[in-house]
């Protein structure tokens, strides 16, 4: 699903954009710091919630509506992401034929360090969802131990 709002969201930003830049405001550079924030926060917090799952000593559990509040915090950051991914990655790739000018090379760049900040988030989500995960007892395994 990510990749699919990804890729309709990049094209849609694409074709608008190669119609309509001329148009169009400068991006807001404070798209980058913000999503790249977001995604070290979600890392941060996957790992910590990934240690207090397993039970590693000087841990404690984690409530089972804490885990589902992080589990759609992290669908959502996915989504977000690929949004992000696609709609900045799109409007990139639309500026590649206008570098010359300053403005579109600057647009260019902006657009895709949010393009990565948006990669970044969706590998954060992905990661924090991961971090969820209950491990399987070796009982439940089938293994007797």
């Amino acid at each position: 699903m990510p990749l699919l709002v990804t890729v309709v969201t990049g094209v849609v930003v694409f074709l608008v954009v190669r119609e309509t830049y001329s148009s169009l405001l400068l991006l807001p550079w404070t798209a980058i710091p913000t999503l790249s924030l977001l995604a070290l926060g979600e890392l941060i917090t996957a790992v910590h919630t990934r240690r207090r799952i397993r039970g590693e000593p000087g841990t404690e559990p984690v409530e089972p509506i804490s885990a589902a509040r992080l589990v759609a915090l992290a669908k959502a950051s996915i989504l977000f992401g690929a949004l992000a991914l696609g709609g900045f990655g799109g409007f990139a790739l639309a500026l590649l034929d206008w570098l010359h000018s300053p403005h579109a090379r600057s647009d260019a760049l902006i657009a895709g360090g949010t393009a990565l900040s948006g990669l970044l988030l969706i590998v954060a989500g992905a990661f924090l969802e991961y971090a969820c995960r209950v491990p399987k007892d070796d009982q439940e395994n089938g293994a007797e131990g």
